[in-house]
């Protein structure tokens, strides 16, 4: 009875002046975990996959990435913690202390506590093997796993940072970011104040620094093994002023060309990508603006030029190296009567009627663009196939999630 009573005294002296206990690991990410300042054994807990394993008499090492960064987080444990389980491809989570690492190939290491193996992976039956690059066709047909590779894990990390960046050139203009419905009758692009050239080369320009500056190794190794020269062009493109051109010098300088093309270009003709990729390259693979295209090629919503005798709208392209068209916008026509006049003309009238209120009721100078963001992820990284900057592209014959 005496030492019930001694015991329930303790516990409750022990609710009042709070008993010690272990602090908490820490959880981070890899990324975090190597860029910690303080490395003098603080407790944290990674999560990852193995990306190799290393086992010698006394020591195991593994290398641990959860997507977050291209490097890897070095693991180091008592050869007691060796288990098949702790396989290549595996997903693990690690406790233990955060360290000063001696070796000069990182700064930072864990030094493992617990390892516990969250998800068991066969690395016979894993489509991908340890330090094996495997070309990009070959990644393709698994997209739901393709991810765990270095190349695709840039490309998405590369792909994350570029949306942010586009976000905060439109946030920091002034612009307010809406919700437009994803299914719709309309074929147009989205619409905002007077769009001018500088906007679109502003975007692309500044876009693009922050990526390099946020992803440096990401770009990097696109740069390197997918695209030999890449660098170079890309600095070539963000130092220069973009260029401007009509659509009718355009034709003129292709007429002119030494090369056959596959479709011969003739005004009133749409551009093909061939076309395209020439101009840029007759601009000396600075991106350009092809201004002022015929009427009949575009909808009618682009605001007529009223010119003659070649009948054109105040339509623009920028054309990039190694990809063609990129990004592509217009005026938008804000005069009532000329826009009633085209939907007559087309039997749109009925059809169009909430766009023709637009015109009725305050109208005002507009236009808008629009950018294929697959295809600026291909030019600033280099990528040949726009399958390879989509996490899941969908292909005939490939729908297979």
């Amino acid at each position: 009875m005496f030492g019930a009573r001694c015991l329930l005294r303790a516990l409750r002296s022990c609710a009042s002046a709070s008993c010690p206990r272990h602090k908490p690991s820490a959880k981070l990410s890899v990324r975090d975990a190597l860029g910690a300042q303080n490395t003098n054994g603080e407790r944290v807990k990674v999560q990852g996959w193995i990306r190799s394993v290393r086992s010698q008499k006394e020591v195991l090492f593994l290398h641990v990435n959860d997507g977050s960064c291209l490097e890897n987080l070095q693991v180091v444990a008592d050869s007691s913690f060796d288990s098949r389980e702790l396989a290549f491809g595996s997903s693990v989570e690690v406790q233990g202390q955060l360290v000063k690492s001696p070796s000069r190939r990182q700064n930072v290491e864990l030094k493992a506590e617990k390892i516990e193996v969250v998800g068991n992976c066969d690395a016979k039956a894993f489509p991908f093997k340890y330090k094996e690059r495997q070309p990009l066709e070959y990644l393709r047909q698994y997209p739901h796993l393709r991810c765990r590779t270095n190349v695709l894990g840039s490309i998405l990390r590369v792909r994350s940072e570029a949306t942010a960046a586009i976000h905060s050139f439109f946030k920091d203009s002034g612009f307010v970011h809406i919700h437009t419905p994803i299914i719709t009758s309309n074929d147009c692009e989205g619409a905002g104040e007077l769009f001018q050239v500088e906007v679109m080369e502003g975007l692309f320009k500044s876009a693009t620094m922050m990526v390099l500056s946020n992803c440096p190794e990401d770009v990097e190794l696109c740069h390197k093994f997918l695209a030999p020269g890449q660098k170079d062009r890309l600095e070539h493109m963000l130092k220069n002023n973009f260029l401007i051109i009509s659509y009718t010098e355009a034709m003129e300088i292709l007429k002119q060309a030494s090369q056959n093309f596959t479709f011969t270009p003739e005004w009133g003709d749409d551009l093909h990508t061939e076309h395209e990729k020439y101009l840029v390259k007759h601009c000396g693979n600075i991106p350009v603006f092809v201004i002022n295209y015929p009427l009949a090629l575009k909808p009618f919503y682009m605001r007529d030029n009223e010119d003659g005798p070649q009948h054109t709208v105040a339509a623009v392209d920028l054309l990039v190296p190694g990809v063609g068209e990129l990004f592509g916008g217009s005026l938008r026509e804000e005069r009532y009567h000329v826009l009633e006049q085209r939907l007559a003309r087309s039997g749109l009238t009925e059809a169009y009627q909430w766009y023709l209120d637009l015109r009725r009721f305050g109208s005002v100078p507009h236009g808008g663009f629009g950018m294929g963001f697959e295809r600026y992820l291909q030019c600033i990284l280099g990528v040949d196939n726009i399958k390879d900057v989509i996490p899941f592209p969908r292909f005939t014959h490939s729908c297979l999630l």
